[in-house]
């Protein structure tokens, strides 16, 4: 039963809370919210109204409030700060629980707003909103689905520490002073694509994790975030995050569309047909580091260059010496030509001897070795320098 149902009409902030403390249903489209809406009077020594049908407890110096009601404000506008939360000083003084869905689709926020320590159990809509000042979603466990498309975010966005478990959805939507996910968690789907910064403020992800990395789900975050690190004129970080975008990019085309839904025989499929990916597996991803690893393709070559010595200081290599019939090479000898055949430039004052086949098949395999390796060295180091 809808407790309080209207439309273009002026509401007050007293009428919702005691439409919230009754315990009813709230539906109102595009109405003028005034006053401050604030939830923390329902445990102030002067309680605005009585809230017995609400379920309200204590876990350690946190009080709970528990919503059972379905609470949609569609297209409305709060002209003052909207509180679902504690003060900024105590934000975990206070958790507010919605059992039902709520939205609030289009809807403009004036003042402050704050969803800190909340629990959304049902859908969080917030398709389309503005919110013209700092929002916090510090804390907050959305349990289904979060939706954020084209969300304008003219002040400072804060989803630090949030845990997204359901499907989240922020395409499209903008940010105008920065925001922090720092140890937000997605463990479903996400969608960040066409999101952007309109500020030189890069967004702060430290600690972000996605449970789902082996789905490439975080490629439109690592996307987004490559994109106001470039703007930003942070190029170092920027390509960590296009690193991190073409890791997940890999996973998506291993994995296909649709992959949960496909059955056994399907999913066995794609994971042998993702056998021709094992090229940019090894060489793109874990030794070229999609062109951000140039540290990799130097190790790489050391390590080349010593295993090829060593082989050729034993005693399975045949060497020959130009003016020298000697055939045993000492470990600096060894490590000599393993150097000079890596680089291609073969002095030719020892070289294998022509009876001994394999060592002339680890002397070619270590020189076009070194030639793809310091190729790929010169395009790693070009390509982080001339970034920008």
């Amino acid at each position: 039963m809808v407790g309080l149902e209207q439309e273009n009409s002026a509401v007050t902030a007293s009428d919702i809370l005691e439409m919230i403390a009754a315990g009813e249903d709230i539906h109102l489209t595009r109405c003028r919210i005034s006053g401050i809406l604030d939830l923390k009077a329902f445990f102030t020594k002067n309680l605005p109204c009585c809230i017995d049908k609400l379920h309200t407890f204590k876990e350690g110096d946190t009080d709970v409030l528990v919503l059972p009601q379905s609470l949609y404000f569609n297209s409305c506008t709060f002209e003052n700060d909207v509180f679902f939360a504690g003060s900024w000083e105590q934000p975990e003084s206070l958790k507010i629980v919605f059992e039902k869905d709520v939205l609030f689709n289009s809807s403009v926020f004036a003042g402050q707003t704050r969803f800190s320590n909340v629990e959304f159990r049902g859908l969080a809509g917030f398709d389309g909103c503005t919110f013209s000042r700092v929002c916090s979603f510090r804390k907050t466990v959305f349990r289904e689905r979060a939706m954020f498309r084209t969300v304008s975010f003219e002040g400072y966005g804060l989803f630090n520490d949030a845990l997204f478990a359901g499907d989240t959805r922020f395409a499209n939507s903008s940010f105008s002073k920065g925001v922090n996910y720092t140890q937000a968690q997605f463990q479903s789907r996400c969608d960040f694509a066409a999101v952007y910064s309109r500020s030189k403020a890069v967004p702060v992800y430290e600690g972000v994790s996605f449970v789902r990395k082996r789905f490439g789900d975080d490629e439109s975050f690592w996307r987004f975030i490559k994109q106001a690190c470039q703007e930003a004129g942070y190029y170092q970080q920027a390509g960590e995050c296009f690193y991190r975008e073409q890791c997940a990019h890999f996973w998506q085309k291993f994995r296909g569309l649709n992959y949960e839904k496909l059955s056994t025989d399907k999913k066995l499929f794609r994971w042998i047909a993702g056998i021709r990916l094992l090229p940019e597996l090894v060489l793109g991803r874990f030794l070229f580091g999609y062109g951000e690893k140039p540290i990799r393709v130097l190790a790489a070559g050391v390590v080349i260059i010593l295993l090829c010595g060593l082989f050729y200081s034993s005693n399975l290599a045949h060497v020959t010496y130009r003016f020298d019939a000697q055939h045993d090479l000492s470990l600096f000898d060894g490590l000599y030509f393993s150097t000079i055949t890596f680089t291609t430039l073969g002095l030719g004052d020892i070289y294998p001897a022509g009876s001994d086949w394999l060592t002339r098949v680890v002397t070619m395999f270590e020189s076009l070795s070194g030639a793809c390796l310091m190729a790929l060295f010169v395009v790693c180091l070009s390509k982080r320098f001339s970034r920008g």
